[in-house]
């Protein structure tokens, strides 16, 4: 089919079946009314929170009202999302972010309250059996209260948030609006603007010229302004300093990890131990010279393909089965949960006039998660299907393990579950593949993953570490300084094969996640739990796969770092991130015997 069908023409088998959340309008509208009126109710706890049985009332109200809203929300979004350009929903989706934000301002009074509390109060409360279902709540703001401040400085604190927004703001504008690009030459000749999107499409050209010539006009861009970029991501560092100073946090390192009570030990032994496995990275570098039959590798050449475009035609059904297959290493029950998946409306598949692009798993407690895509017929797909799967029985094992509650688990593991998915699905078609061309263009599928989601955020990371802690120190960063270090940690990273351009050291100016510190790590933290449990689960079997459906079930009822520890992934030591690297090492010994 060549054109994009128009919603109404899609197959009602390919469409996710909305009405297990709301039977239609009226039903969401009666839940509209129902909220709308307990949001007036809220107010009556307002004071009243040192009392136990007040207070369990309130987080009850709290919790009707968020699951109502929550549900308003995600319907409306969805049905948005099935057809952006439908008035109808587009209305709708307005209507349950006003909601959204009316219950944030109605219960706003809550934490505060809570945390005005003594300690001794606050201690009993966690003790008390009455409150047993809010004993995590009560533990996480008692852990916050240490770092919250007294009434006038918190409204001051309010105050600056609109300022300290600034500098992130000044960098999406620029970067996404102002910063033109010149033209260059693609494969055929033909002058084409560089733009953001287009960069990495040039990257990846066979053509190495035109691989070059966009690499050193993108960065000659960014240079030209590196006065106005250093001044912003300084500004940024500044803001993270202030909040941490503030708050009373030992460093803005200490505050970023703190809500998610990560000990700092993990970013640490993150990147010592990648550091340690550096010379795996240097040897991956060694073979994409070779086997790109270059005398010099460049920067420019990290995202030129490395074997032909391996052309697999993968139909839905097709990938549906082989993603089922490759999943079966977790037991029947997990099948079993898949296959519901399959086949009882969580999906939506194909694009449609209008749809929202890209992929995710979304839901509300109470009803299966749905998974939006876009599917074409090809590999990415494929992968993407079973990502979204990871995403979506993860939260369906702890929504039907956990109240609502303790249900919702944390961005720190969010990505644990689908990327455990991808990992099995690689290790299933490596081992089913018997064409070396196949086997190549796989290998070199993961070993990029490899390459741009644990060393490459893990080099993000240290950055981040080291400009922060030079400011702390009382430093100050010119851009000359910024680029210095960012230059420094490429040789470092990518080794004596590859020569290191000048023009690389104006890319910290490009990335936006900098202006989001210290979260680039949980991509590498993320996929290094991943491919720590597919090893257990392949070499164990049924011990780790009980664990990691253990895992599954725990949401968020206790600290991130807790729930993969007891299900027998300690980030705090450097073990996942080893068995991480031996399948990475295991990747590169395959790609260099078949290039022999």
């Amino acid at each position: 089919m060549n054109h994009v069908p128009k919603r109404s023409e899609t197959a009602v088998e390919n469409r996710w079946k909305l009405e297990d959340l709301f039977k239609d309008q009226a039903a969401w509208d009666k839940e509209y009314a129902d909220a709308k009126s307990l949001i007036k109710q809220a107010g009556a706890f307002e004071g009243k929170l040192a009392d136990a049985k007040q207070l369990k009332a309130c987080f009850e109200l709290e919790d009707q009202l968020s699951l109502h809203v929550e549900r308003l929300y995600v319907y409306a979004n969805m049905k948005h999302h099935e057809d952006t350009a439908e008035p109808v929903y587009q209305a709708l989706s307005d209507k349950s972010k006003k909601i959204s934000v009316e219950t944030g301002e109605a219960l706003s009074f809550v934490t505060p309250e809570v945390l005005s509390l003594s300690d001794e109060q606050l201690d009993a409360f966690i003790a008390d059996p009455e409150l047993a279902l809010y004993r995590h709540t009560l533990e996480e703001m008692r852990r916050q209260k240490a770092h919250i401040l007294s009434k006038s400085e918190e409204a001051l604190m309010a105050q600056v948030g609109n300022v300290s927004s600034a500098p992130g703001t000044i960098f999406s504008i620029l970067n996404n609006a102002d910063l033109k690009f010149p033209k260059v030459k693609n494969e055929n000749g033909e002058e084409i603007e560089l733009t953001q999107g287009r960069y990495i499409q040039f990257l990846e050209s066979k053509n190495r010229e035109v691989r070059q010539n966009a690499f050193t006009t993108m960065y000659d861009t960014y240079g030209k302004l590196k006065n106005t970029l250093a001044t912003t991501l300084n500004a940024n560092i500044t803001k993270n300093i202030f909040y941490a100073r503030a708050r009373k946090y030992p460093s803005a390192l200490d505050m970023s990890l703190y809500g998610d009570n990560i000990p700092q030990t993990v970013y640490t032994n993150l990147i010592d131990t990648i550091h340690k496995h550096l010379p795996l990275m240097h040897r991956y570098m060694n073979l994409r010279k070779k086997l790109l039959g270059v005398d010099e590798l460049h920067m420019y050449d990290l995202f030129a393909p490395l074997v032909d475009e391996f052309d697999m035609d993968i139909t839905f059904d097709e990938a549906k089965a082989t993603v089922k297959e490759s999943l079966k290493p977790l037991g029947e029950d997990y099948l079993a949960v898949l296959q519901d998946g399959f086949d009882k409306g969580w999906i939506d598949v194909y694009e449609n006039e209008g749809k929202r692009s890209g992929a995710y798993s979304w839901g509300a407690f109470g009803t299966h998660p749905y998974v939006l895509l876009n599917h074409k017929d090809n590999l990415n797909s494929m992968f993407t299907l079973t990502h979204e799967m990871g995403h979506a029985l993860h939260s369906y094992y702890s929504d039907t393990n956990q109240n609502y509650r303790d249900a919702q688990y944390t961005i720190f593991l969010a990505e644990v579950a689908s990327t455990l998915n991808e990992a099995l699905l690689m290790d299933y078609l490596l081992s089913k593949s018997t064409d070396p061309k196949e086997k190549m263009y796989l290998l070199t599928y993961y070993a990029d993953q490899f390459r741009t989601t644990v060393f490459r955020q893990t080099m993000f990371g240290e950055f981040e570490k080291i400009v922060h802690e030079r400011t702390e120190q009382g430093e100050s960063l010119t851009p000359q300084e910024l680029s210095k270090i960012y230059y420094d940690l490429n040789v470092l990273y990518y080794g004596k094969d590859m020569v290191v351009d000048k023009d690389i050291e104006m890319e910290w100016a490009r990335i936006p996640h900098f202006y989001t510190s210290f979260y680039v790590y949980k991509y590498a933290t993320g996929f290094s739990a991943a491919t720590s449990f597919s090893k257990q689960i392949l070499e164990e079997g049924a011990p780790a796969v009980d664990r990691y459906l253990g895992f599954l079930k725990s949401g968020g009822s206790d600290f991130s770092i807790n729930i993969l520890k007891k299900a027998g992934v300690d980030m705090s030591s450097p073990e996942p991130i080893e068995q991480a690297m031996s399948v990475f090492e295991n990747l590169i010994t395959q790609m260099e015997q078949l290039t022999k």
